[in-house]
């Protein structure tokens, strides 16, 4: 089996894309970092969510120190930038290359991202941004049926929801 390292911005993203990526064959590892995400008690709720799910699927959490700061810093200037425009660009560069660089140090040939489980989220930019590294593997995690799944196990495991992306700039 080879080896993927998955990013995963949450529990209930998690569940489906794990469900896919073991049915591709891969030996999934969840990598957790989510600087973006406000406030810090949110990212909390969200990484315990994803413990539960890496408990039920029986898989490693590794999780990257939080700084917010720095990813500030990143969009600074694109913070009233619409939903899915140049901030969340910004955003997934910052979260898939924070992947990319936990993949390479730790021998993992490949890895991917749940942000594309999200019918919120555009797969197309997520693979564009995402193939300027060697080691992506694109998977549109919401087709077939997995917008659905997610939920359905979400439920089945009773994970914490929630209502928006992450940074303070979506929730206004």
């Amino acid at each position: 089996m080879e080896k993927l390292l998955l990013h995963c911005c949450c529990g209930p993203c998690s569940t489906a894309s794990i469900e896919r990526l073991q049915a591709l064959g891969y030996e999934v590892l969840l990598f957790f970092g989510n600087s973006n995400i406000f406030p810090p008690t949110e990212r909390e709720k969200r990484l315990e969510a994803l413990l539960q799910v890496s408990s039920h699927f029986n898989l490693e959490v590794i999780t990257a120190p939080y700084d917010h700061e720095r990813w500030l810093g990143i969009i600074k200037g694109h913070e009233e930038a619409k939903e899915g425009g140049s901030r969340c660009h910004l955003c997934f560069e910052y979260n898939l290359k924070e992947a990319a660089e936990e993949a390479r140090k730790r021998g993992i040939p490949n890895f991917t991202t749940t942000l594309t489980v999200s019918p919120h989220k555009s797969s197309p930019l997520i693979f564009q941004v995402g193939e300027s590294f060697e080691n992506f593997v694109a998977v549109d995690f919401k087709k077939r049926g997995g917008f659905q799944r997610s939920i359905a196990l979400s439920k089945l495991l009773e994970l914490y929801r929630q209502d928006y992306c992450g940074c303070e700039f979506s929730k206004l």
